[in-house]
């Protein structure tokens, strides 16, 4: 059996009832075999990044423990977006940076650095994204970020303004 790792997840939505959407991405994400939630941030009301001209979004991050290997992991987390209703290529593909019923973005994976096709760890654009770091850092701020320190070092070079608390997961 592999060892256990910690993964860092992102979650984000703007679609239909997107905290529904945050909060049953995290209950599948604690039903993933050999996997457990081991914290989930609050959720967060964040400005669209990219394609502004959308709804705002709902994010938040989980930190997971996993004996998943990174590609079965992510095949899970697009399993879980398939599930909620979400369209990757063709024409019924989401629109870069576009509205989605539920994005799943593995974040970090360990002190892992992955570079494969399809699979790119750490997310290559955590590092400026403050609607992803801000839920990271609230439940894994130690959390090791290959190339950046930590996710709280990470956090401290960017611009976190318009990201807010909404919900803590408890708020159903």
């Amino acid at each position: 059996m592999s060892p256990s790792t910690h993964a860092c997840i992102g979650l984000g939505a703007n679609l239909g009832h997107p905290q529904e959407a945050v909060r049953a991405a995290i209950r599948a994400l604690d039903d993933l075999p050999q996997s457990r939630v081991l914290a989930a941030s609050r959720l967060y009301r964040t400005p669209a990044w990219g394609n502004i001209e959308q709804p705002d979004f709902v994010n938040a991050a989980v930190l997971l423990e996993t004996r998943l290997d990174p590609r079965s992991l992510l095949e899970h987390l697009l399993d879980i977006e398939r599930r909620a209703g979400r369209m990757r290529g063709g024409d019924a593909a989401s629109v870069r940076w576009g509205p989605r019923v539920i994005d799943l973005d593995l974040l970090l994976y360990g002190e892992r650095t992955i570079n494969i096709p399809g699979l790119r760890v750490p997310h290559p654009h955590l590092h400026e994204r403050a609607f992803a770091l801000v839920p990271l850092a609230e439940i894994a701020p130690t959390a090791p970020f290959p190339g950046h320190g930590s996710v709280g070092e990470a956090l401290r070079h960017i611009d976190a303004a318009g990201v807010e608390a909404i919900s803590d997961l408890r708020d159903s």
